[in-house]
């Protein structure tokens, strides 16, 4: 069973390649799944020389100059060295090398840029972070990043935040139920509105409909409940936004089929709908994340014809529901496509090798080809060293 485990640039450049790597051969995964393009962030690393790490958006290798002449966005400037030896590095190790790639999420391209961002139903762009996938400018900068991590020889270009987000709000003194917090995301700017239209959907009901729903829950109605489903909304919102939410499968597929068609290398699509529902506590809402991965846009059956595997973001504490989980993808894409599962090996998800253990195996039987771990730097040594025991075949449940 193929394995790897993320890495961070900072990991590699606070405790050093060799080491780092060292470590990684020594937990028994295949390869190492190292951030190329990040977005910013503030975390606690346990071991790291720095316990609580800054990270910036950035490319973390010379951005060719070539794959982004007379293009608008070019990625900010990472830690340029960070690959330059790293592949002869894993190879000395018999360790495969992917390059992760965050591709949306960028605060400060947002910030040059705001045009790029989400535009919601009320006109605001108070979304720096997320770039719009409908955008041109964002599609050609999506192509020319893939193009640009293949080129440092990478075995994959793992593909994440190649799809719309959900709200995010900071803060929020108004109760915004799922379906309010959903249609308050969904982005209206001309280039989402002229591909809907293209559809036949009339963008421009569904946008007012959205602000009419949303505007009464801020003037102080009541907040929708329930989950977020394609029946429930069309009860609540109506046929016009429901058919809006659809198109935006549309704007996802061919993206991720320009960015697809970029890479000689594998590409690995991330879903990250089960870290959506469960990143919090472990505990996601009841629907499985193959369903619901429409809410971001991503069709998994229509990627299933472009990619050739799918890493799905499993954060939850019941292995029975990581297993359920990777059951309802391969449903979706089909048996003949690689099923990656991503488990976070601690806090919240795990309290022990044995619990994690049991998510292995239940993943391994319910079909997937493959186990990740997130991330290096995040989770402490002890921690880390579950991994081991949980990828052993003789292991115990």
């Amino acid at each position: 069973m193929d394995s790897s485990l993320f890495v961070l640039v900072e990991d590699l450049r606070g405790e050093g390649v060799d080491k780092v790597l060292d470590r990684v051969l020594g937990y028994g995964v295949a390869g190492v799944t190292v951030g190329a393009v990040h977005h910013g962030s503030r975390d606690v690393t346990p071991h790291g020389p720095s316990k609580l790490t800054l990270r910036h958006d950035g490319a973390h290798f010379p951005v060719p100059e070539d794959l982004f002449a007379g293009l608008r966005l070019v990625p900010p400037t990472g830690y340029t060295d960070a690959f330059d030896g790293l592949l002869a590095a894993c190879r000395t190790r018999g360790l495969k090398l992917h390059g992760r790639v965050v591709f949306l999420r960028n605060g400060t391209l947002g910030a040059r840029h705001p045009d790029v961002t989400v535009l919601n139903c009320f006109g605001d762009r108070g979304y720096l972070t997320d770039l719009c996938p409908a955008h041109p400018d964002v599609r050609q900068y999506a192509v020319a990043l893939a193009r640009s991590v293949a080129r440092l020889g990478v075995d994959s270009v793992v593909a994440e935040g190649l799809h719309y987000r959900p709200l995010k709000a900071e803060r929020s003194f108004v109760p915004l139920g799922p379906m309010d917090a959903y249609l308050m995301a969904l982005c209206f700017c001309d280039h989402c509105v002229a591909r809907a239209s293209g559809l036949g959907v009339d963008a421009r009901a569904a946008r007012e409909e959205c602000a009419r729903i949303v505007g009464g829950v801020l003037d102080g109605d009541p907040p929708a409940e329930g989950e977020v489903t394609r029946a429930a909304l069309n009860a609540y919102a109506g046929p016009d936004v429901v058919a809006y939410a659809r198109a935006r499968t549309e704007t996802i597929t061919s993206l991720v089929a320009d960015v697809k068609d970029a890479v000689a290398c594998e590409l690995v699509f991330v879903d990250p709908t089960g870290a959506v529902k469960g990143y919090r506590d472990g505990l996601p809402s009841p629907a499985l994340a193959a369903h619901d991965a429409w809410l971001l846009g991503v069709d998994p059956a229509a990627l299933a014809d472009l990619v050739s595997s799918f890493a799905v973001l499993a954060y939850a504490r019941d292995a029975a529901r990581v297993a359920d989980d990777v059951r309802a993808y391969l449903r979706s894409v089909g048996k003949h496509r690689e099923v990656r599962v991503v488990l976070r090996p601690g806090y919240p998800d795990n309290d022990s090798a044995d619990r994690l253990t049991a998510k292995v195996r239940g993943a391994r039987a319910a079909g997937a080809h493959a186990v990740d771990f997130y991330a290096y730097g995040l989770a402490s040594h002890r921690v880390l060293d579950r991994i081991p025991h949980a990828l052993c075949p003789t292991s115990r449940e």
